[in-house]
């Protein structure tokens, strides 16, 4: 009996040989190589789903029913865009708007953790107004301006919301306000104080 176990001894040898084959080709040792070889990038940008409808248009036939995102990119150091797009299921919108916003990005003008100055825009019955703030207040806004402000890279800021509810709208007037501020270096050499956004709109108005 001694010697029966000494010879079945070798033969279960071979079974270790037999796993790196199988990582040669493909198994979990390739795919454990994958993993190291190296972290993956971090984006460039955050991109943040404001807000998804279901539209409607009246065809022939029917009604056809679509999506529309409103989607906001940011990278937490000066840049931020809007976009609106639609799309035929959910996923196409949010990728349609998401390449609207990163085309529209636009740098806007920080001083410290706040915004150099106050700026109110108005957009269609929309009208938002953007405050700096001392530090350590934090970002005193709601919905979609605090949602837009907080992939800015902004820590302190006050903010009123004005008008009309809907949120393209209120979207676009915070980025309306955003890009409007003036860096302070260029206080003393800015030309012609710039009209009012309410103003220009009233004097289109009456044209």
């Amino acid at each position: 009996m001694a010697d029966i176990i000494e010879t079945a001894a070798p033969a279960a040898a071979p079974a270790p040989v037999s796993s790196p084959n199988r990582g040669q080709g493909g198994g979990q040792n390739n795919r454990g190589n994958r993993r190291d070889q190296g972290p993956v990038e971090p984006k460039q940008f955050e991109e943040i789903v404001i807000n998804i409808d279901r539209v409607s248009r009246v065809v022939k036939g029917g009604r056809r029913f679509r999506f529309k995102a409103l989607v906001v990119v940011g990278d937490r150091k000066a840049k931020v865009g809007v976009g609106v797009a639609k799309g035929a299921d959910v996923q196409a919108a949010v990728q349609k708007a998401t390449d609207v916003a990163k085309k529209h990005m636009m740098t806007i003008a920080i001083d410290g953790d706040s915004v150099p100055h106050e700026s109110e825009v108005r957009f269609s019955g929309a009208q938002v107004l953007l405050k700096p703030a001392a530090p350590g207040t934090g970002i005193i806004a709601g919905g979609v301006v605090r949602t837009i402000i907080g992939v800015t890279g902004i820590r302190n800021l006050l903010s009123k919301s004005l008008g009309s509810t809907n949120k393209v709208n209120i979207a676009y007037a915070t980025v309306g306000a955003l890009a409007s501020m003036v860096p302070k270096d260029e206080w003393l050499n800015a030309p012609v104080k710039k009209t009012p956004a309410k103003k220009v709109a009233a004097v289109e108005e009456t044209k």
